[in-house]
Order: C-alpha cells, then structure tokens, then sequence
C-alpha cells in the first residue's frame, strides 16, 4: 500500500517565492501543495477548509503576521502543523512564532534542501529551528487570547475602534474593552508605545 502524501499549504505574500518554494516542495513525491495563500487572513481560511498536514509560513505577511495566522489556524485546524520561514532572526519574533504554537522556524537565506527535510520532520511531530538562531529567550510577554492578538494587529495598522468593531464583527464597546485589556496586560498606557512594543516583541506586523 502507498504511502499517504504529506499534504502542504504554502503562505507567502511573493508569488515567484510561493513558486520556488512548491518547485523545490513537489520535486519530493511524499509531498504535494494543496494550496497557496498570499496573506494571513487567506491562511486561516484556507487551512480551515484544506486541513492541509503543514502550513508552511512567511513570518511578514499583510494583515497579520506569521505568528497570530499561527494560532488562527490551530484553534480551528489542531492536528496541522506550522512551519515558520523569515528572513527576521530576531528571537522575539522566533519566541512568538512558538508560542503561537509553530513547531518550527527556518531562515529563509539559506533553504536549499533544508525546506523538505524540515517539513517532514514537522509533519512527524518534530520541532525544527534553524541552527543559525542562538539561544532563544524564554517567553517574557504576557499571554494575550487570540481576540485580543487580533485587535492588537489592526490597533498597529491605526483603525479606530469602531474600524476594528467592523472588521471582527463586534460592537465598538467590546473593542475598547480589548484595547484596555491589552495595555493592562502589557502595562502601556498609549498608543504609539503599544505600537511600538507590538511591532519589536512579534506580536503584529505593519505590512
């Protein structure tokens, strides 16, 4: 009996980048892209629907970055696993990449073959990190609900809170809630400092 195929769904705002990676991914007959997504939003959506083995994942995407379409998927798709590819080595970023829930980070400098041993070390349970990381920090932000990562994200691209009530579907009095729950949870008090410490720590992203 054939051995199933890994099933994969490919996220990267580039398209030549989707390309190479799905190049590279299909050369192997154990795995197969099931579908492309070109930000986090179409990520979460498509993993719901595809309920692919890997998501393997640019960290900068519009919308939202790699780290909260992470838990998006997870909470709705468990059983898939993440994989992370950036160009950003900050620790911040690869300690919100895991504790999203990723179970690995690649840099994407250097993929060549690393990209499909990677993914099937993934798919098997693995966690994978690119040895050029270093030491990774321990987690040192405060845990925020998936709500609250979303708003966070559309706090950093400047929507109001009536904005914000219109795109997640809430009312403009639970969205002010957030906001002062975050910035309790955080202990900042505006937000321009919100935005900042979100953007350094990867807890949103301004593209």
């Amino acid at each position: 009996m054939p051995k199933p195929e890994t099933t994969i769904l490919l996220v990267d705002d580039h398209a030549l980048v989707r390309r190479g990676f799905r190049r590279m991914i299909e050369d192997d007959p154990d795995l197969r892209v099931v579908g492309e997504a070109s930000d986090g939003h179409d990520a979460v959506e498509m993993a719901r629907n595809l309920m692919p083995a890997v998501v393997v994942m640019d960290f900068a995407l519009p919308s939202m970055n790699g780290a909260v379409a992470t838990r998006l998927i997870l909470k709705d798709a468990p059983e898939t696993r993440v994989l992370i590819l950036s160009m950003h080595s900050e620790p911040n970023y690869v300690r919100a990449c895991l504790d999203a829930g990723a179970r690995g980070y690649l840099l994407k400098n250097a993929l060549d073959l690393e990209l499909v041993e990677a993914i099937k070390k993934v798919a098997g349970g693995a966690r994978v990190l690119d040895p050029r990381l270093g030491q990774m920090p321990e987690k040192t932000t405060p845990a925020l609900s998936t709500r609250e990562l979303e708003v966070l994200q559309l706090i950093v691209h400047g929507k109001s809170n009536r904005e914000i009530a219109m795109v997640l579907g809430l009312s403009a009095n639970t969205v002010a809630v957030h906001r002062s729950n975050i910035m309790q949870a955080l202990g900042i008090h505006n937000t321009a400092e919100l935005v900042v410490y979100s953007i350094r720590n990867g807890l949103a992203s301004i593209t």
